[in-house]
């Protein structure tokens, strides 16, 4: 299986209430920021359960996302990679984990929430590519579970697949045991700079 048009949703965890609203400006911000990497923002803040607020870039969107009942950050990403499996999911994990970072670390959120990252969903957004099938789970699994075990340190994961075949090939993969929260960005970031070893 040829993993492409990669998602990562970030799950977040609100230790004060934020409205949807609030990441509208916030996501204003970054296009002035950007100097032309990112260069719309969709408003999807009347759907429930929905998309939230969509910031748009050529090759990826990032958005705060309330699709199955949970909001988290989610990356993805449109463009098509190169490299092997392991080198897109290293790619797509570390750019997600920077740009969630850097809206976790936002004065207007401070105190108010936070991202886990020992906790994510990986979605395949290619129903050709990756259609929801017990095979195509079997391949997918193949790939995640080595790419999981090293960004992790080799804690035990779990990996819960969709249940509903009628959507997209998803994983919800989760740490069972305690990990550095620190770790993850720097155990992925050779592979995501096309070195070819993941540290």
């Amino acid at each position: 299986m040829e993993l492409q048009k990669i998602e990562i949703k970030f799950f977040a965890v609100e230790r004060e209430p934020v409205p949807l609203t609030a990441f509208i400006d916030l996501f204003h911000g970054w296009i002035q920021a950007s100097d032309g990497v990112y260069h719309d923002v969709a408003d999807y803040s009347h759907m429930h359960q929905g998309p939230g607020i969509v910031l748009v870039a050529p090759d990826f969107y990032v958005s705060i996302d309330e699709t199955g009942g949970r909001r988290g950050f989610l990356f993805s990403q449109k463009a098509r990679l190169e490299g092997s499996n392991q080198e897109r999911l290293a790619r797509v994990f570390q750019t997600a984990l920077e740009n969630c970072r850097r809206l976790q670390a936002e004065p207007a959120l401070q105190r108010k929430i936070e991202f886990r990252f020992d906790e994510f969903e990986i979605t395949l957004n290619d129903r050709l590519l990756a259609p929801n099938t017990d095979e195509s789970y079997l391949e997918f699994k193949a790939e995640i579970e080595p790419f999981v075990g090293r960004l992790f340190g080799g804690a035990p994961i779990s990996l819960q697949q969709e249940s509903d075949a009628r959507r997209r090939v998803r994983l919800r993969i989760q740490a069972m045991a305690p990990v550095d929260l620190a770790a993850p960005l720097s155990h992925v970031g050779s592979k995501a700079n096309g070195r070819g070893n993941i540290d």
